[in-house]
C-alpha cells in the first residue's frame, strides 16, 4: 500500500460539482425530505435481518435433514449480503439514520458479518472513497497477486486465466474477513495512524478485535456445534457455505461498479497531484448498472447506483433512484462522462472481459 500523498485538482473550471450539489441540495428542500433513511429503509432493514437470522434459528431449534440445514446457510448467505448492502453500509457512512447513536448500533452489524468498524470505515469510507480506483491507495482494486484488476498492477502470467478463476476466489471474500483480513487491516492501519473521525486507541481497537471475533465464532460455529447433532466438519461446511454465497454477490457486486472497461484507473503525476477535482475523478472511475431494475436496486442497497453513492456517500441509498436523473443530467450538461450499464448481466459480461483484457501480457 502506496503511503505517499497525493492530492486532487482543486480547480473545476466547469463548476460541475458546485452546480450538482446545489441542484440536489434544493431537491431535499423543496419535496422537504432527510437525505437519510426513512420508513422505506427501516422496513428494508428488518427484511435483510430476518432474511439473514431467522434462517439461523430454524437451523437451531428444528430438527431437519442435514441437506436442508445446508440450503438454509445459503439462504443466510443471501441475507447476510443484504444486510451489509443495505443496513451496515448506509449505517457506517452516517446515512441510515439523523440520529448518530442509531447509525452506531446499526453499523455495528457487520460485528454478526465477520467484519470489524474501524478496519471498514478506513478501508471503505477513507481510502476507497477518496482514492477511487488508483492503483497502491484503493485496497478494492488490490487482490494481491493472484488477480489484476488494474492494468497498472504488476502482470503474472496466471492472470491469463483469471477470468476463468476469479469468480471462484470472489466467494472467498467475507470468509477472509472472519479469518485474516480485519487482523492484517488493524496493524496496517494502526502502524499508519488512519482513521474515518477520531483515532482510536490501538490497545483498544486491538482489545475489540479479539473480543468480537471470539464471540463471532462462538455464535456460528460453537453454538451449532453444541445443539446440532452432527460432526463438527459439517459445522464448518455450513458457515463455509454461507460465507462463500455473501462473498460471491458482494465482490460481483463491488467490481462491476469499478471494474468494467470504461471507467479510468488514474495515476497521480510525479508530484503526486490527480488531474481532476475530487468529484469529477468519480465521475471517470465509477458505473453504475441495472439503475431502472427496482428488484436489483432493493436488494443491493443501491449499490448498482455507484456513481450518486460515491459522490453523495452521506446521502442514503433510497433516494438515489431519483437524485441519479439529477446526476446524470448535470453530467451530460458538463460533458463529463456518466458511465451505466442498462442491465446487469450486460455489466457482468464487460466485467469479465475487461478481467480477460487486464490478464494479457503488457508485453504484447
Amino acid at each position: 500500500m502506496n503511503t505517499k500523498t497525493i492530492t486532487f485538482s482543486k480547480i473545476d473550471k466547469t463548476k460541475f460539482f458546485r452546480t450538482l450539489n446545489k441542484r440536489v441540495n434544493t431537491y431535499f428542500k423543496e419535496n422537504n425530505i432527510k437525505k437519510t433513511g426513512n420508513w422505506k429503509l427501516y422496513s428494508k432493514a428488518i427484511v435483510m435481518f430476518s432474511l439473514f437470522i431467522i434462517p439461523f434459528i430454524l437451523i437451531l431449534t428444528v430438527s431437519m435433514p442435514q441437506w436442508a440445514l445446508f440450503i438454509l446457510a445459503i439462504v443466510m448467505g443471501i441475507g447476510m449480503a443484504g444486510v451489509g448492502m443495505n443496513i451496515m453500509h448506509d449505517s457506517n457512512h452516517e446515512s441510515f439514520s439523523s440520529k448518530k447513536w442509531v447509525n452506531k448500533l446499526m453499523g455495528s452489524s457487520i460485528y454478526i458479518l465477520a467484519g470489524n468498524a474501524y478496519n471498514w470505515k478506513v478501508q471503505h469510507n477513507v481510502l476507497h472513497h477518496t482514492y477511487t480506483n488508483i492503483q497502491g491507495y484503493d485496497e478494492d482494486i488490490d487482490a494481491g497477486r493472484v488477480i489484476r484488476f488494474s492494468k497498472h498492477a504488476k502482470w503474472f502470467k496466471m492472470h491469463k486465466f483469471q477470468k476463468y478463476y476469479s469468480i471462484f476466489l470472489y466467494g472467498l471474500l467475507t470468509f477472509n474477513w472472519a479469518i485474516t483480513t480485519d487482523f492484517k487491516q488493524t496493524y496496517r492501519y494502526n502502524k499508519r495512524k488512519l482513521s474515518f473521525g477520531k483515532y482510536p486507541s490501538a490497545k483498544v481497537q486491538w482489545l475489540n478485535l479479539i473480543i468480537t471475533k471470539v464471540l463471532y465464532y462462538g455464535i456460528w460455529i460453537v453454538l451449532p456445534y453444541l445443539i446440532l447433532n452432527i460432526a463438527f466438519w459439517k459445522v464448518l461446511l455450513g458457515f463455509f457455505i454461507m460465507h462463500y454465497t455473501a462473498g460471491i454477490i458482494l465482490s460481483v457486486i463491488f467490481q462491476l461498479a469499478h471494474v468494467v472497461p470504461e471507467t479510468e484507473m488514474p495515476l497521480p503525476n510525479e508530484e503526486g497531484k490527480l488531474e481532476n477535482t475530487w468529484a469529477i475523478h468519480q465521475l471517470y472511475t465509477t458505473s453504475n448498472f441495472a439503475p431502472k431494475n427496482k428488484i436489483i436496486s432493493y436488494f443491493t442497497g443501491g449499490l448498482n447506483h455507484q456513481v450518486e453513492h460515491h459522490i453523495f456517500p452521506n446521502i442514503s441509498h433510497i433516494h438515489y433512484g431519483k437524485i441519479g436523473e439529477i446526476v446524470k443530467e448535470t453530467a451530460k450538461e458538463f460533458n463529463l462522462p456518466y458511465h451505466e450499464y442498462k442491465t446487469m448481466s450486460k455489466a457482468i459480461v464487460s466485467h469479465f472481459r475487461q478481467l480477460q483484457t487486464l490478464g494479457y501480457s503488457p508485453a504484447h
